[in-house]
């Protein structure tokens, strides 16, 4: 008999675990994916054309808040966690909360989930959300394109909507990103690719997605997502740590596994960071991978217009994520802020619209500052509204995307920017040289 089984999941390494290792496998049934952390993806079907064959019906999405319900109704045998950017402590909490239900817990490894490419793969991972996984995507596709090098950047899954149509998504222009009705989490991570001339793809299905980017690709860039492990077999595998959030390498889940895994560790910001905290990264990540080659990074920022914040009472508008799941306090805009002389950042949380009430609620430490979400058009329309309501002389818009093409601003606006400068040697180009 087979064994009965329910997914963990945030829409996305759920999905790619049960495609990977679960769709064709008479073994095991597939009861339900529990979902979290990104609002609006419970209560859906992740659908039978997608689920194949075993599955004509679809499977069910429901609330993380059912799982002990479902363990119990359906006599759960296993029960796979299969999302990320979370302490060990909250994972060994749901161990234990599946465990008491006398069901196994399990997480399974990227022997069971990593596809092989037919070209050379390049990784870019990260320890925590936040880090500098987007600056450092975009280094090292500059750097195999000046080589002559054909890239497709494959992204970490984000299907909050259709999942049928968006088994497989291709993104070439800023139009597709309409097209395809994108949020602006998604937007985020594709923008900066599609403006500096590569091809992205996204989506559901990671196996059909492999298939047509090898096509036309010299080299795949794995584009992380969170701190998950690559979906693909790396050739290269670059981690990201983070030494304003030192000891995180070491204490979150997947992230220390990428340390383990990558040839190459780069710790960036150490521009802000302070020396005790970088030694700290350091000596942790050659605790645990004393072969990988480090790189230090600086991510130095920049704005359009200083004079929009020099003296002003600004709003500071960071990357959502970063800010949520991510844990960080501040990001490039706070920087920014601090760095061009604003009088005062201004406190959004008094003027709250909508949905972001409820993200304040379950994110109370983020403070300060206002995390662009935008999981869907109504989320999107709330942080118009918060911006148009707070009380300031100006915005600094610290997100990986302009966010005046996606939402109107009556305000003065600036924004910042941000890109990856190795400090010393080795470089990124260095370690890449075996590509070419």
């Amino acid at each position: 008999m087979s064994r009965k089984v329910i997914i963990m999941g945030a829409a996305g390494r759920d999905f790619h675990n049960f495609n990977a290792a679960f769709r064709s496998n008479d073994n095991y049934e597939v009861i339900a994916f529990t979902a979290t952390q990104i609002p609006n993806i419970e209560e859906r079907l992740y659908p039978a054309e997608l689920a194949g064959p075993r599955y004509p019906h679809g499977i069910p999405i429901v609330p993380e808040s059912h799982l002990a319900e479902l363990i119990r109704e359906q006599q759960v045998d296993e029960v796979y966690f299969s999302y990320s950017d979370v302490s060990y402590e909250f994972v060994m909490h749901q161990s234990a909360r599946v465990n008491a239900l006398g069901a196994t817990f399990s997480l399974l490894g990227p022997k069971f989930t990593m596809l092989k490419a037919s070209v050379p793969v390049v990784a870019v991972c990260a320890v925590r959300t936040g880090c500098g996984k987007s600056q450092t995507t975009r280094r090292v596709a500059d750097i195999l394109k000046s080589h002559g090098k054909r890239i497709v950047a494959v992204r970490h899954p984000m299907p909050y909507g259709d999942l049928l149509k968006q088994a497989v998504q291709r993104f070439e222009s800023l139009h597709d990103l309409k097209q395809h009705q994108c949020t602006i989490e998604e937007m985020e991570e594709y923008e900066p690719h599609i403006v500096s001339g590569s091809v992205v793809y996204a989506g559901v299905d990671y196996g059909a997605i492999l298939r047509q980017a090898e096509k036309e690709a010299d080299v795949i860039l794995w584009d992380g997502g969170n701190n998950d492990t690559p979906f693909y077999q790396a050739d290269i595998h670059i981690t990201v740590t983070d030494p304003l959030r030192p000891g995180h390498e070491v204490s979150y889940y997947p992230g220390e596994t990428n340390v383990r895994m990558a040839n190459v560790i780069i710790i960036n910001k150490v521009d802000t960071a302070n020396a005790h905290d970088i030694k700290t990264v350091r000596d942790n990540v050659r605790a645990v991978n004393p072969d990988a080659e480090i790189i230090d990074a600086a991510s130095p920022i920049q704005v359009d217009n200083p004079a929009v914040i020099r003296g002003k009472r600004v709003l500071v508008v960071e990357d959502g994520p970063t800010l949520t799941h991510g844990e960080m306090k501040f990001g490039a805009g706070v920087v920014a802020a601090q760095r061009f002389g604003a009088a005062e950042i201004v406190d959004p949380r008094p003027f709250l619209q909508g949905s972001l009430v409820e993200t304040f609620e379950k994110y109370p430490a983020t403070g300060a500052l206002l995390p662009a979400m935008g999981y869907g058009e109504q989320q999107m329309r709330d942080l118009a509204a918060t911006i148009a309501k707070t009380e300031c002389d100006a915005v600094v818009i610290g997100t990986p995307i302009d966010l005046r093409r996606i939402i109107a601003i009556d305000k003065p606006t600036t924004r910042v920017y941000y890109n990856l400068q190795e400090i010393g040697t080795p470089t990124l180009e260095d370690v890449l040289g075996q590509l070419w």
